[in-house]
């Protein structure tokens, strides 16, 4: 029978390829992505440099004043947002995606931006599709607190089984926090929210997804390199 490390490094393996960060500066509406965001959108890592005209340009036409308005009100109000709309990459491929945004501060704690991650949430391939779901079966078995918090993602943000994993495992990669610690962290922070029969606004949710890492951290539960 696998170590729990073992099967923790075999979930969490890889760089997620469905996930990337970015980032927009308020002071000069500057834009920074990952290169996974990079490669999403159809451009060689490292040979764009996005713009606000460059990330409206790329959203599908049905969606694009929708985004725009999310925009607009993220740079009025600073708060945490997400969305869910298309994009057209520089080969004419539409992709689904998910875009979620919390604060972005500085070391003195001075508000300067937003940043957070996009999903594809497009359907994978048959190979792809076929690894998660081993993936899946695994943690089934033996991380039933991931299962939880899978479908606590799966409801929040209206995506599959696959593309919530997914979340889950870029964001264990991205805090340096192992798959299980922050599936507990989240299950513990969903659990105690307050509310009668409406759910809390999805925008709470957002920020517990983009900080639990740090209620993990105050813990002293982190995973080396």
């Amino acid at each position: 029978m696998p170590s729990d490390d073992s099967v923790e490094q075999a979930l969490a393996g890889g760089a997620p390829q469905r996930v990337g960060w970015f980032r927009f500066y308020f002071a000069d509406e500057r834009w920074e992505w990952s290169e996974q965001v990079q490669i999403l959108h159809g451009y060689e890592p490292g040979t764009v440099t996005p713009t606000t005209d460059l990330v409206l340009s790329h959203k599908h036409p049905d969606d694009r004043q929708q985004v725009a308005a999310t925009l607009d009100e993220m740079r009025r109000t600073h708060r945490t947002f997400s969305t869910r709309h298309r994009i057209v990459d520089t080969r004419g491929d539409t992709h689904d995606v998910v875009v979620i945004g919390d604060q972005l501060l500085d070391d003195a704690g001075r508000l300067i931006g937003t940043h957070g991650f996009y999903v594809d949430i497009t359907p994978t391939d048959t190979q792809a599709k076929a690894m998660v779901t081993a993936a899946l079966a695994e943690i089934t078995e033996n991380r039933a607190v991931i299962e939880q918090v899978k479908g606590m993602l799966m409801l929040i943000y209206r995506v599959d089984d696959e593309a919530a994993f997914e979340l889950l495992r870029w964001r264990s990669q991205e805090t340096n926090v192992k798959l299980r610690l922050l599936a507990d962290q989240l299950l513990a922070d969903y659990t105690t929210l307050s509310y009668d029969e409406t759910l809390p606004p999805r925008a709470t949710f957002d920020h517990l997804l983009l900080t639990a890492h740090q209620r993990v951290n105050r813990a002293g539960d982190t995973v080396d390199g």
